[in-house]
């Protein structure tokens, strides 16, 4: 019995792990790699497998770095079924077919104008493939194992990511074997969704290490974001918040709906300029039996959270102020204007969307405040903008930087060390084997080294491509 990993080794995204145990094939999670060229182009290189032979693939959850790729294996053969939550099953069709059209377009574009080394470019995959990807979709609910190869049942329990977020606890029947693929880990005490069920046993654990060498912002109620959204509009700008539009904007109309409430920030317009954020948010109001039980309203009663959970129902954690956009012509609108607003638009590491659109325009003017909630990945804009970049290029023009720059770790998604600690401490016992994926060799390294201090585990950091057996 062996794990191959393909991605999320020694990098955040790409996310891919095979298990080959009693002549099974089973793919954890299918991800697209993001961020720097060198890690995008391993998208088009030829994996150590055939697609055809695959038992079936198993997703963790519905972001791009971990379903991204499940076009491209359609496209090589891949027809068998890929098992994941019915939460992950509805925000996948909005991702992958969003991707597709992206692919599609983006080679269209380079063959029209030119700029591109082959003849003609090609996407990545199609609209077809994203089709017929949604197609083999097979949703499981939580905390009900299923087969998903002879001898290998799977169970789905809530992570606390994203909607329908999970680790899969895997079950290999004939060695008594338990192996947990951790996914990407959720945190405590966060508004929307609830925090990561308890691990359970395992002799195998993957976690992740997206932020293994730090912590968090303290939980500050959103004092920090109501202090930035008070400067920039005293000084008559617009803050503007690349968010992904798929986890993320959840939470930043959460505290924004809050404040105002709190009267802590001032009544300004608040746009939503994501069409996909838009429809990820019918997906969140549809499965609030899912999210937070709370609601995050503290000190109430059962009758008060009903009432607020019927609420939100309707407006699913808008504010009232918020206006949606949805129209380019809506859009061109907002961009032009002076007047003082918060603007959220995706893509949450400014490397592409509508987003491009408002950080050309307001980005020269210092009274302007850009806004990262989220994890900015090397080689992308975002991760630029935060290092200090004085300029950058959008659209084929150099725009210079002016505009205040902003990071708020708080509203991250990813569980941060003492978090991800927390986690692992609930283990019954150590897992035999401990494999840090979804992380930079800087935090994953340090996570090794104190996963190793606090615990006494045994821990590896799997390279790209490297096979462990684990028999």
């Amino acid at each position: 019995m062996n794990l191959t990993f393909l991605g999320a080794a020694r990098t955040v995204t790409g996310s891919k792990h095979l298990l080959e145990a009693d002549g099974r094939r089973v793919l954890f999670d299918a991800g697209l790699f993001q961020g720097l060229k060198e890690l995008r182009l391993r998208n088009w290189q030829p994996l150590p497998f055939d697609a055809t032979g695959l038992d079936s693939i198993v997703l963790t959850h519905a972001h791009l770095d971990h379903c991204g790729f499940l076009p491209r294996l359609v496209s090589q053969g891949f027809r068998s079924r890929v098992f994941c939550t019915p939460g992950t099953a509805d925000l996948a069709r909005l991702i992958l077919e969003d991707a597709a059209h992206i692919q599609e377009e983006d080679a269209e574009r380079a063959n029209r104008k030119g700029y591109t080394k082959h003849h003609p470019a090609l996407p990545l995959f199609t609209e077809q493939d994203a089709a017929r990807a949604l197609s083999l979709l097979q949703p499981v609910g939580y905390d009900r194992p299923v087969p998903v190869a002879p001898g290998v049942a799977a169970e789905f329990v809530n992570a606390g990511h994203l909607l329908g977020s999970s680790f899969v606890r895997v079950r290999l029947e004939r060695l008594g074997r338990t192996i947990l693929f951790g996914g990407d880990l959720g945190r405590y005490g966060r508004p929307v969704l609830p925090d990561p069920a308890p691990p359970g046993e395992a002799d195998i654990l993957l976690c992740e290490s997206t932020y293994g060498d730090r912590t968090h912002e303290p939980d500050d109620h959103s004092a920090r974001l109501a202090a930035i959204v008070n400067d920039t509009i005293a000084r008559g700008g617009r803050v503007v918040i690349p968010a992904f539009a798929v986890g993320r904007v959840e939470e930043v109309l959460y505290w924004i709906d809050r404040l105002e409430n709190e009267k802590r920030i001032p009544e300004v317009p608040v746009y939503l300029d994501s069409p996909m954020a838009v429809a990820a948010l019918v997906e969140y109001r549809k499965r609030l039996d899912e999210l937070d039980p709370e609601l995050s309203v503290p000190d109430a009663d059962e009758a008060q959270r009903s009432r607020v959970r019927a609420e939100r129902r309707v407006c699913g954690f808008c504010t009232a102020r918020l206006e949606v956009i949805t129209s380019i012509a809506e859009s061109r609108a907002v961009q032009e204007s002076d007047h003082p607003a918060v603007i959220i638009s995706s893509s949450g590491m400014a490397t592409g969307g509508r987003v491009l659109h408002h950080l050309r325009r307001l980005l020269p003017d210092a009274k302007n405040t850009v806004l990262f909630a989220g994890y900015q990945a090397p080689g992308t804009r975002g991760r630029a903008m935060e290092n200090g970049a004085k300029y950058t290029r959008i659209h084929g023009e150099e725009v210079p930087i002016r505009a205040r720059i902003e990071q708020l770790d708080s509203m991250s998604a990813h569980a941060d060390s003492s978090e991800i600690m927390q986690w692992l401490r609930q283990f019954p016992r150590p897992p035999g084997l401990t494999c840090l994926v979804h992380g930079e060799s800087g935090p994953m390294d340090a996570l090794k080294a104190r996963i190793e201090r606090e615990l006494g585990w045994t821990v590896k950091t799997p390279e790209p491509m490297e096979r462990v057996d684990i028999l």
